[in-house]
């Protein structure tokens, strides 16, 4: 528990650091793109993410959860038969990714460059996955901390530097942002695989004890390709989402351009504000999937019931007071850091969104520890047909609007929380109606 505490103490402090960053990038964003500019970055940024996301195969979430749960001696042999199977992957992705995106109709309205960039991350994309996996299943969250800052700071430095001694149009604009945000994962990209090189070379050293590539490509595949799933639906939903409210609200009354630019203040400053805290979630995700694992492997349900109370603990404490500030302090925030007074609204009536984020990032950690990646992607399909109902049907009515898309954000959010807490429950021991037995449940 020591290790799990020191580990999430070092991302806590990291990941605030880095939203700290964040939180300029954005305004550099906001300032240099405009509020048109901002719509139109964050329409096709689901998009680059989704694609980013294959070329991981979710390998961080696969390879921590091997390390984690396998003794030290197997993971040469784990390593080696890892690598393999991804430069295999990658160099399919590659291939079938320069035939695909160049077609994929949304690129067609940015900078041709745009598409040869997003191709080009798809091998750093992967291999940058191998070595954070490893390390996140060893427990080494300083690295995996130093890693995440050096990702923000290094796009700041990158978009300060060119904005403030050079000028550019529009769509050049736009593309120089999405350049900054390639270079700061390639940066990473190198510092990652110079760590996960030294780590190796240490480890070959040491005798060890061989695993079957079979096993290890099995194992390695039986969390990623349902995790990747899970992520590919999340990540094409949040894709969809940006063209199915601004449908919504052209619906409703709006003008393309009003549309754009509302849906521009909702995810550039609304949500920057709202998720600022989210930086505490991603860090107990990160530690959790590998403390999770190991406990549910050892077959330790006092520990997983404890550590489940802990988190969600934690995150009532600093989740409650985070909104509450959002709420009262909502026009001050946007005006100052975003000149963007209307925004104030979506991030008042965004309250209970972000509040049910922040307890459902560790909740599916703990699912995926816990071998449920299966519950985990019915609970998010089920979560999504709520929200894109809600946001389409009463969004597009006259006179609703944004309101009504809030109203579907925020009842999709909730469905998936309780979704994904009671499966927990379930699985561990912990019942609402008795006293969980702590110490003698079985899995």
């Amino acid at each position: 528990m020591n290790t799990f505490f020191k580990g999430l103490s070092i991302l806590v402090i990291a990941n605030f650091l880095g939203e700290v960053i964040e939180f300029m990038v954005n305004m550099i964003l906001a300032r240099e793109l405009g509020e048109s500019g901002l719509g139109h970055y964050m329409t096709i940024l689901p998009t680059i993410f989704l694609i980013m996301m294959l070329a991981s195969f979710e390998l961080p979430v696969s390879i921590s959860k091997l390390v984690a749960e396998k003794d030290e001696l197997y993971h040469r042999s784990m390593i080696r038969h890892a690598v393999r199977m991804a430069l295999i992957f990658t160099t399919v992705l590659f291939i079938l990714a320069a035939i695909a995106v160049p077609a994929i109709p949304a690129f067609g309205h940015y900078h041709p460059l745009l598409k040869w960039i997003v191709i080009s991350l798809i091998p750093v994309m992967t291999i940058s996955a191998i070595a954070r996996g490893f390390f996140m299943g060893k427990q080494q969250m300083g690295k995996i901390a130093v890693s995440h800052f050096l990702r923000r700071i290094v796009q700041l430095g990158l978009l300060t530097v060119v904005f403030q001694f050079f000028e550019f149009g529009s769509a050049a604009a736009l593309l120089v942002a999405f350049c900054t945000l390639a270079g700061s994962e390639l940066v990473v990209f190198l510092y990652l695989l110079h760590l996960f090189i030294v780590t190796y070379q240490k480890i070959r050293r040491v005798p060890g004890k061989p695993m079957s590539g079979r096993e290890v490509r099995e194992s390695l595949a039986a969390v990623s390709v349902p995790t990747t799933g899970l992520r590919i639906f999340h990540a094409l939903t949040h894709a969809v989402q940006p063209f199915l409210i601004k449908a919504a609200v052209i619906t409703a009354g709006f003008s393309p351009d009003m549309a754009t630019e509302h849906f521009g203040m909702l995810a550039g400053v609304a949500m920057t504000i709202g998720f600022f805290p989210a930086f505490i979630a991603h860090s107990f995700l990160i530690v959790l999937i590998p403390t999770v694992s190991k406990a549910y492997a050892e077959k330790d349900s006092y520990k997983l019931q404890r550590l489940l109370q802990q988190v969600m603990m934690l995150t009532i404490l600093y989740g409650l007071p985070s909104v509450t500030v959002f709420y009262f302090l909502a026009e001050p925030l946007t005006t100052t850091f975003f000149h963007s007074g209307e925004a104030a609204f979506y991030v008042q009536m965004l309250a209970p969104y972000f509040l049910f984020h922040y307890f459902t990032i560790p909740l599916q950690a703990y699912l995926i520890g816990l071998g449920l990646i299966k519950d985990a992607f019915i609970h998010t399909v089920w979560a999504t047909i709520v929200s894109f109902s809600l946001i389409y049907f009463i969004g597009s009515r006259p006179g609703w609007g944004m309101d009504g898309v809030i109203i579907g954000m925020n009842a999709g959010s909730l469905v998936v929380l309780l979704l994904h807490y009671l499966t927990i429950c379930k699985k561990i021991g912990i019942h609402w109606l008795a006293k969980s037995e702590l110490r003698d449940s079985h899995f």
